[in-house]
């Protein structure tokens, strides 16, 4: 009986922990890295290859409106599709290039 009673005590002193965690107090054994990685943006890169919004979300893959709010900093980029538009910002004529072959 000694043996659930540890159990149960275990798993309240992991939910304990989780929760301080969720809410952003330190919590002892767990470490937390920030990594701040810089976000392109997507307006600049599609004025630099001089294509409509319109035109933009369909090189992406996507609905106009969603990336409308990419530019406007309402909704933030997958890493995947981050990881395109600095690539197309570095070689936009290669990924054009790829993609009007598909």
């Amino acid at each position: 009986m000694a043996k659930n009673s540890s159990f149960g005590e275990d798993l309240i002193r992991a939910m304990t922990g989780a929760l301080s965690h969720a809410r952003g107090e330190a919590v002892d054994g767990v470490a937390v890295h920030h990594v701040a990685v810089d976000m392109p943006d997507p307006k600049l890169i599609r004025q630099q290859l001089e294509l409509t919004q319109d035109q933009m979300a369909r090189v992406l893959g996507m609905s106009v409106h969603g990336y409308r709010k990419w530019e406007q900093g309402h909704r933030q980029m997958s890493g995947p599709a981050a990881n395109l538009l600095r690539v197309m910002e570095k070689e936009p004529e290669a990924v054009l290039r790829a993609l009007s072959a598909a």
